[in-house]
């Protein structure tokens, strides 16, 4: 028998229509097997944390800055006579004390001035003798009515004009002695020498360069400057006592330097709005260098039994910063805080009463109700998709 081609054509039509619902009911059994052997929806579980109490406590308000080491005080030592070195006593770096000697220089020009000056006073005092007898001799005369008053009164001029030569020579003396003094050149204060200008036979004179230049070490300041915010508190602080200023060594192993605060400038920078100050610290290991960079901080003020918390408790959200507390059922809610400082990992807040309990770590998957745990030392917090524990498939 022979097939028509449109009676082929609704043969495989209803062959493609059985496959595809055959396809359908297969795919809907294993859709309901799958669902059947799922687990169950998970639920929430408890979120381990740690935890800690809000805590009271004097906080110091530091300040920090950047400072600069610089010497107490430096001379540029300079001969002030005209002469040669005779000799050298010091070497480039050596520290010396005040009164140690520097240079000495030839004075044999000063030694002979000064012999000068004192045979001249001799001269002046043999002058001076002679009048004063001659003078005891008129008024003898004057007694017997041998010489007239004008004569006793030139006598008695010469011997006051005398006197006064022989003091004036004195002076001279004096100043001589001085000048030879200048040949030895000490120490005017304690301190490191610095680079040597001169040697022996070098020619100084008073409007030279300097001979040396000594920079005192120990004790040694440090300068730096603060926002001009900070005076009031500043001189409130140095009026009432001594005031600590911290200086941290970038070096490993090297604790910090304990100096006090001795100088507040008396004007405030203008065109940066910062106040200068000084600290001085004791540097007999010469750690400090003139010219150092080092950090500073002081403590001006302190806030008394205010609430602290560490730092990393402090949530911060979409309005306000605040706290996760735990209750006694130890579920979490929320708490708001407003932060006062932070410093050294710790924040100053007020919100909360002391001894409440905040959650510090663990706070990622944490929401208000959620029951918590304290975590063991060997479990770590709550990661982030730890929020929820598996149920076994029903």
């Amino acid at each position: 028998m022979q097939v028509s081609p449109s009676q082929g054509k609704s043969s495989v039509s209803v062959i493609f229509a059985v496959l595809a619902i055959a396809c359908v009911a297969a795919g809907g059994w294993y859709w309901r097997e799958q669902a059947g052997s799922a687990p169950a929806k998970k639920g929430p579980g408890i979120v381990p944390v740690v935890s800690t109490a809000v805590a009271t406590a004097d906080v110091p308000v530091r300040l920090s800055a950047n400072g600069t080491v610089s010497a107490l005080q430096s001379v540029d030592v300079r001969a002030q006579i005209s002469a040669t070195i005779r000799a050298v006593h010091v070497k480039e770096g050596q520290f010396v004390r005040r009164g140690d000697r520097l240079f000495t220089l030839d004075t044999r020009t000063e030694e002979a001035n000064l012999g000068k000056a004192e045979a001249q006073v001799a001269k002046s005092r043999a002058d001076l003798a002679n009048a004063e007898r001659n003078l005891k001799r008129q008024r003898e005369l004057f007694a017997q009515k041998f010489i007239s008053q004008t004569a006793l009164d030139a006598v008695q001029n010469q011997v006051d004009s005398l006197r006064a030569q022989v003091a004036a020579d004195l002076a001279v003396v004096e100043s001589s002695r001085v000048a030879r003094g200048y040949g030895e050149i000490a120490a005017p204060i304690a301190g490191r020498i610095g680079a040597v200008a001169v040697y022996p036979g070098s020619l100084v004179q008073p409007s030279g360069t300097p001979l040396v230049s000594i920079t005192q070490i120990d004790p040694i300041n440090i300068s730096f400057t603060l926002p001009e915010r900070e005076l009031p508190l500043l001189q409130h602080a140095l009026a009432q006592g001594r005031v600590e200023v911290s200086a941290h060594l970038d070096e490993n192993g090297q604790p910090n330097r304990t100096g006090h605060l001795v100088f507040i400038d008396n004007a405030v920078d203008s065109s940066s709005g910062t106040i200068r100050l000084k600290a001085q610290f004791d540097n007999a290991d010469s750690r400090l260098w003139p010219g150092m960079f080092v950090m500073v901080s002081l403590a001006p003020r302190t806030l008394n039994q205010v609430l602290t918390v560490p730092v990393q408790a402090v949530q911060t959200g979409p309005e306000r910063k605040f706290l996760y507390v735990i209750d006694a059922e130890n579920k979490v809610g929320i708490a708001p805080v407003k932060v006062l400082l932070v410093q050294d990992g710790r924040a100053v807040i007020e919100g909360p009463a002391a001894g409440t309990r905040v959650v510090v770590e663990g706070a990622q998957n944490l929401r208000p109700g959620s029951a918590v745990s304290e975590a063991k030392p060997d479990e770590p917090a709550a990661a982030p998709g730890a929020g929820k524990r598996k149920q076994k498939p029903s």
